[in-house]
């Protein structure tokens, strides 16, 4: 099983989007950690190690078990790596912004730029975490694959939509499935050789992950695309690509990832349509020329 991310640290993913990834699968006290460091990352840079117990009202062995589940040796690489984290995030316009809620009175200017900035930072983080050699593998797969099935539900199955279509302009055979019924009916007809590409935003939506693993068993190349690489559906896969994207007040997490969702899929597009360069322009031209007739006349 070829899989991104499982929640080790590596030096060139940004620590605050890799513990927000995998907040959700660590146990209580740990999750108490994790939020008391991603409520205020610049504040560690001061924290001993009982400071930060202290702040997660949990003891310093559970501070040590965070630390390893997240790839790290200790409190003092912790610090440290928050340190870079903080060093080279941006910095938002507005220091209100940086939390990212968006109180009940807020102006159009403040939601204008806390879902800007907050929109900009998912994109960014996502781009500095994503695993190049698991995308290849997986562009890799979409080259070959005689089928590519790609999976969705909720605001997940409009990103679905989009990489259908965009798989559909350059000659691929591809479906898209938004309803569970349809979807796996659809993937227990796929086969070895063929893709299914699945996208869930927490990881845990039953419809993608029972599609993804009836498609599995079946021997097709499965891929998720999600924000918690500690998933369910990583369970049930052979790639697993992630998304970094945080939330901010009134977004629900699927609605907050799309953004990210879009920027992963470009990215496996490009790399898919550079295949077969000469090809590729010829197909866009030419389905570009289809709809040219369908806009309005200039004046």
């Amino acid at each position: 099983m070829a899989k991104q991310g499982t929640g080790a640290s590596t030096p060139s993913v940004d620590l605050i989007a890799q513990i927000r990834g995998v907040l959700p699968s660590l146990p209580k006290a740990e999750q108490r950690v994790a939020t008391t460091i991603l409520g205020d990352p610049a504040a560690l840079a001061t924290y001993t190690i009982t400071d930060l117990a202290a702040a997660a009202h949990t003891s310093e062995a559970t501070v040590i078990r965070f630390c390893r589940s997240i790839g790290l040796t200790g409190h003092r690489q912790l610090r440290l790596r928050a340190a870079e984290a903080v060093a080279r995030r941006p910095t938002a316009p507005d220091p209100e912004v940086v939390g990212g809620d968006i109180p009940a009175d807020a102006d159009m200017p403040r939601i204008i730029a806390t879902i800007g900035f907050h929109d900009a930072r998912a994109v960014a983080d996502t781009v500095e975490q994503l695993d190049a050699d698991v995308c290849t593998k997986v562009v890799d797969a979409l080259a070959s694959a005689g089928r590519i099935d790609v999976f969705g539900v909720g605001a997940s199955g409009f990103v679905a939509a989009d990489f259908h279509q965009k798989l559909h302009r350059i000659g691929r055979t591809a479906n898209v499935w938004t309803d569970v019924h349809a979807a796996l009916t659809g993937a227990a007809l796929l086969g070895p050789g063929d893709v299914a590409f699945g996208i869930t935003h927490s990881g845990e939506t039953t419809d993608i992950v029972d599609v993804l693993r009836l498609a599995r068993e079946r021997g097709v190349t499965a891929v998720a695309l999600t924000n918690f690489p500690r998933s369910a559906v990583a369970s049930v896969v052979d790639h697993v690509l992630t998304t970094a994207a945080g939330e901010t007040t009134y977004r629900s997490g699927a609605t907050a990832s799309r953004i990210a969702q879009l920027t992963v899929i470009d990215c496996l597009f490009v790399g898919l349509a550079a295949r077969g360069r000469d090809h590729t322009a010829g197909l866009l031209a030419a389905t570009a020329g289809a709809v040219r007739g369908r806009r309005t006349p200039s004046r």
